[in-house]
This record gives structure tokens, sequence and C-alpha cells, in this order.
């Protein structure tokens, strides 16, 4: 299958949704395990964020990953965008393993 068919099109399109879905949620969780107190924010701007207003640092993460997905989808016929698509999206996909680990252990526990 070669970069720019319908078919190419229709599945990455797919990816970039569940991508922004995947972010939303990713947000979403940070904030609640931040304010539950079982992790820390490891990046520094998103830190200040989160600590100043969780809605700042929602609303700050859900446009810049969105601006991001703009600009790959913009060049979705080079391959270099389509990698870089697939690479969020594994990064988002061990993002949400390592959410649902943390929930595991804590239900686990307690």
């Amino acid at each position: 299958m070669s970069i720019g068919t319908l078919e190419h099109f229709r599945w990455l399109r797919g990816m970039v949704a569940t991508l922004v879905l995947l972010n939303a949620l990713d947000g979403v969780l940070t904030i609640v395990w931040i304010e539950s107190g079982h992790f820390t924010e490891t990046n520094p701007l998103m830190d200040l964020l989160i600590s100043t207003d969780p809605v700042l640092f929602i609303s700050v993460k859900l446009l810049l990953v969105y601006l991001g997905i703009v600009l790959l989808w913009r060049h979705r016929n080079k391959a270099l965008a389509v990698i870089s698509i697939f690479f969020c999206f594994s990064a988002y996909c061990y993002a949400m393993s390592v959410h649902f680990n943390a929930l595991n252990t804590m239900l686990l526990a307690g």
C-alpha cells in the first residue's frame, strides 16, 4: 500500500482521531493521579501549569498536541510524518499502560 491512497488515509485518520482521544484521557488521568498524590509531573512546564491551574494544564496539553497532530496531518503524504504519527500513537499507548498499571496496583493494594 503506497502513501497517499484513500485506504491509507482512512486508517491514518483513525489513528489520528485515536491520538486526540488518548491525549485527552492522558490529561485527565494525569490530573487525577497528581491530585491524589500518586504521581508527579516530570515535565517542568506542565508541572508548573498543573500546580497553578489544572484547567490551564489540560487546555495547554490539548492545544499543543492538537497543533502537532495538525502539522503531521498536513504532511501525511511524507513518510516521516506517518512515522511520527505511529511514534506518537505508540507513546500514548505506553502512557495508557502506565495509567492502567497504576490503577491496577492501587485497586489491588486497597
